[in-house]
């Protein structure tokens, strides 16, 4: 007996998860990008990530055909309104969104605003799973805002990083 949609969106959303929007150009240049949770750290040597991509979306063709990313972290601070923008079907998702063409892979938009961080992707390695597609990328330069609470999605609601985390890592360095 197959598991329903139901019992899965259930059992995957009851865990907070990271947001994320990745962003590519078309064929013409245009930017494009979709939001999404599913990514994750592949391997450090090289330094590969993995983007989880609906087969319906339409930013995976001109990833497939460009062969680059950008995968942006959100941040508490504005990363909401972009995950709901990206999330959504317009063709206008970069209409009032500061961005600018990435360094190393010039290709793809850099989202300036409501991000944590990002890292620019050549693609490894495209792998069909289900009704998704596995992007490997080769992480070819992040960057990083230190300040910045990372976005967090649980139960269809978006929430900061609870800041007793960010003691944690002290507390258990430290033996606590």
């Amino acid at each position: 007996m197959a598991l329903g949609p139901e019992a899965f969106r259930d059992f995957f959303g009851s865990v907070p998860a990271a947001v994320a929007v990745v962003t590519t150009a078309g064929p013409d240049g245009r930017p494009l990008g979709f939001t999404c949770t599913a990514f994750s750290a592949v391997s450090l040597d090289p330094a590969l990530l993995l983007v989880c991509v609906d087969e319906g979306s339409r930013t995976l063709p001109a990833v497939l055909g460009s062969e680059v990313f950008t995968l942006h972290l959100l941040a508490a601070e504005g990363g909401e309104e972009l995950a709901r923008t990206f999330a959504g079907r317009s063709d206008r998702k970069f209409d009032g969104v500061a961005w600018r063409r990435a360094e190393s892979v010039p290709a793809c938009p850099v989202l300036l605003d409501g991000v944590l961080g990002h890292a620019e992707c050549t693609l490894e390695r495209s792998v069909a799973a289900g009704d998704h597609r596995l992007l490997i990328g080769r992480m070819e330069r992040v960057l990083i805002r230190e300040e910045a609470r990372p976005l967090l999605y649980r139960r269809g609601a978006f929430a900061a990083w609870d800041s007793a985390w960010d003691a944690a890592p002290a507390q258990i360095a430290a033996g606590a």
